[in-house]
């Protein structure tokens, strides 16, 4: 049975979310689990999530997931805008609501920036390099 759609082209934030993470090169966005996924040709942000609680799952249905490096880990979830996505947390991810206050913008494009480094081929991350002169090198 397939997933249903969990979002909705008006929703606060989707379409900021999407303009950062489709300027990645080789980019592109796919519905998954009936959110959008982001990817490159692996996945690298995630708009929309919830986590495990007892004994439901609380919703972030206006929020982004991204995977984060550990070094990065332990900080940002001491901030109450992290939290740990269910299913994918235990694999890196970390989810940013960004209901919680206006969104810092820049803040977002760094978190799905580091994602992308991450997860993306290395040829693709030498173009993005390429692309943005200035851009930290890996």
């Amino acid at each position: 049975m397939p997933h249903p759609v969990m979002f909705s082209e008006h929703d606060p934030g989707l379409a900021e979310v999407r303009a950062i993470a489709l300027a990645y090169p080789g980019a592109f966005e796919k519905v998954s689990h009936g959110r959008p996924v982001f990817c490159a040709p692996k996945m690298f942000a995630v708009y929309g999530g919830s986590r495990k609680s007892t004994p439901d799952h609380v919703r972030y249905p206006y929020s982004v997931l991204v995977k984060v490096d550990e070094s990065d880990r332990l900080a940002l979830e001491q901030d109450d805008r992290f939290f740990l996505p269910a299913y994918l947390g235990p694999f890196g991810w970390l989810g940013l609501d960004l209901a919680a206050g206006e969104p810092d913008w820049a803040e977002v494009a760094e978190l799905v920036d580091a994602s992308y480094r991450m997860i993306a081929p290395k040829k693709l991350i030498r173009q993005l390099d390429e692309d943005r002169p200035g851009a930290p090198r890996t």
